[in-house]
């Protein structure tokens, strides 16, 4: 019988029982929660949150303690966090933005004066206020239940005992040594032996573990009032940099309404700028009205209608997404059904565009973490955290255990943008949680880390599982496009219409009709994102949990 059954199974499903051939595992069920991150290790301390009657909310910010112990080179309280947050009590969506602003003492007139235009990737200059912490603090007054004190402990204790470092960490590790490891501060906390540790070897943070220890002790304000903010005052000042204890005092995050479009039946929520997020929804809008079904996944005419579709969103997103509080953001216009039908005559079937401007309604690299978690009593989160570029500038407090995030090199040095530079403003912003609802329900909490490739990463996700019945853990693991070069979000426009990388699996002749529909194809190596999501299946009261292969990751439930 069991010979039978395998001869008649159809020959492309080669030696697997379910699934498609490049799903790297099945999908996780679990009844009472689920987490799932780009650390196992930080994704056993959410389980152990909630396992302890903490909330969804609890578990994210003790796994993303964790994260930015053992996956320094992606997130860190250096860094910035924004959240989605599905509250089951209101049935309703809750959206943080925690991002930092530019200091208040640094100005243009300072970069005209050194002859800079555009702001450098490392050192001083590019760094703002990290949002991080505060960000915890925010989420756990709203959904928080342990006290803050359990849920960094965990990360306390493998920073003061070591944890043995990952294969995709230490190749991370060491490549940041050439870019950042001469400024000061920073080979004592990563490099205390002269090195960065290898694979599997066991790496400590004391510094870490005293940062969270009085973070723990004496709340947020230690980090914004007390001695770590007096600490990077006086780092910078030695450094010649500008962010001061006055911008660190003056911070605060932000409670904000997510937005979204309505895809075939799902509704995909993002967060307004100055994220990116709403490029998801954009590209989205301009996809619906096409068969991409009926094209397939596997097809030049599916793979150029996305690219042109992603080029006319990002010349949006280069001249438009900025912080609101500085520019008027066309939020509404830009998803708008009425805006998408304009636009989308743009798009020619036959033929890749090689210049695109933004339209007229009524921003590319950096490394991040992305968690999702879920309670048992159906609460939900999305969050997103990064340092930008890997580990950021380099910039590394002593003693303190962590490197200051480098996100103010995404502001424009050209005057009268949007996205322009300025004192004490929020600068466009890459990471972006993601979220999707049906019939006003909680379906989808997931997000994909990367730059540029989180919007169009978002966008396929969606359409691999709506469009080309993929599971969760399928439309993670599928081969993805990944479009760049076209526009950036300091607001310059390419011509040459950029380039498209396919990762592995798409066949040869997809790329052969589409480079003879005028697109340039090149190889792209670790572009593509890592992906995280906890899918609620609503009939059978479970949860699903995915963690792609592209990243260390796990997704695990109880």
């Amino acid at each position: 019988m069991a010979t039978a059954a395998a001869l008649s199974l159809p020959a492309n499903a080669f030696d697997r029982v379910t699934g498609e051939s490049f799903a790297s595992r099945s999908p996780v069920y679990a009844q009472h929660g689920m987490a799932a991150t780009s650390q196992p290790l930080a994704t056993q301390v959410a389980l152990d949150i909630l396992k302890q009657g903490g909330s969804a909310v609890d578990a994210a910010i003790a796994a993303n303690a964790m994260l930015g112990l053992v996956e320094p080179t992606g997130c860190g309280i250096g860094g910035d966090l924004f959240a989605i947050v599905w509250d089951s009590k209101s049935q309703q969506l809750h959206g943080l933005n925690a991002s930092g602003r530019s200091p208040q003492s640094l100005t243009m007139a300072e970069f005209k004066r050194l002859g800079l235009s555009s702001i450098p990737p490392y050192g001083p200059l590019p760094v703002s206020v990290p949002g991080t912490v505060d960000g915890w603090f925010e989420l756990h007054g709203k959904f928080g239940k342990l006290p803050i004190s359990e849920l960094l402990q965990p990360a306390i204790g493998y920073a003061e005992n070591g944890f043995p470092v990952s294969d995709l960490i230490a190749f991370y590790l060491d490549r940041s040594v050439e870019r950042i490891g001469q400024y000061p501060g920073f080979a004592e906390t990563f490099m205390p032996d002269g090195k960065m540790p290898k694979t599997g070897e066991i790496f400590k943070n004391p510094g870490l573990a005293y940062s969270y220890k009085l973070i723990a002790e004496q709340g947020r304000d230690a980090f914004y009032k007390g001695e770590i903010a007096s600490r990077i005052d006086d780092y910078m000042k030695a450094q010649g940099g500008f962010l001061s204890y006055a911008d660190l005092a003056a911070h605060q995050s932000d409670w904000i309404t997510p937005v979204s479009i309505n895809y075939r039946g799902v509704e995909l929520w993002e967060l307004p700028p100055p994220g990116q997020g709403i490029a998801a929804l954009q590209i989205l809008d301009l996809l619906k009205t096409y068969d991409l079904a009926a094209m397939g996944r596997d097809s030049a005419e599916f793979v150029h209608t996305f690219v042109e579709a992603k080029k006319l969103a990002f010349a949006d997103r280069a001249k438009f997404y900025a912080d609101p509080d500085f520019a008027m953001v066309p939020v509404a216009e830009l998803i708008s059904d009425g805006y998408a039908d304009k636009r989308r005559k743009r798009i020619d079937a036959n033929k890749a565009a090689k210049a695109v401007e933004a339209g007229n309604p009524a921003l590319e690299h950096g490394d991040t973490i992305y968690l999702t978690t879920a309670d048992k009593d159906g609460n939900m989160v999305s969050l997103i955290q990064s340092n930008y570029r890997g580990m950021g500038s380099g910039m590394t407090p002593p003693g303190l255990g962590f490197v200051l995030q480098d996100r103010g090199q995404l502001f424009s040095l050209k005057e009268g943008e949007a996205n322009s530079y300025a004192p004490g403003k929020r600068p466009f912003h890459t990471i972006i949680p993601a979220f999707a609802t049906k019939d006003g329900k909680p379906w989808l909490s997931f997000g994909v880390m990367g730059g540029a490739t989180q919007p169009q990463a978002h966008a396929q996700i969606i359409i691999n599982m709506v469009d080309f019945g993929m599971n969760l853990q399928e439309a993670g693991d599928a081969p993805r496009i990944l479009h760049s070069g076209s526009s950036q979000p300091t607001g310059e426009v390419m011509l040459s219409g950029g380039v498209v990388s396919l990762e592995s699996g798409f066949s040869y002749q997809t790329k052969r009709n589409l480079m003879l529909k005028g697109h340039k194809l090149q190889d792209n190596l670790g572009g593509y994102g890592g992906y995280q999501a906890i899918e609620w299946d609503a009939n059978n009261k479970v949860y699903i949990g995915a963690s792609e292969s592209r990243k260390d990751g796990q997704a695990a439930g109880y």
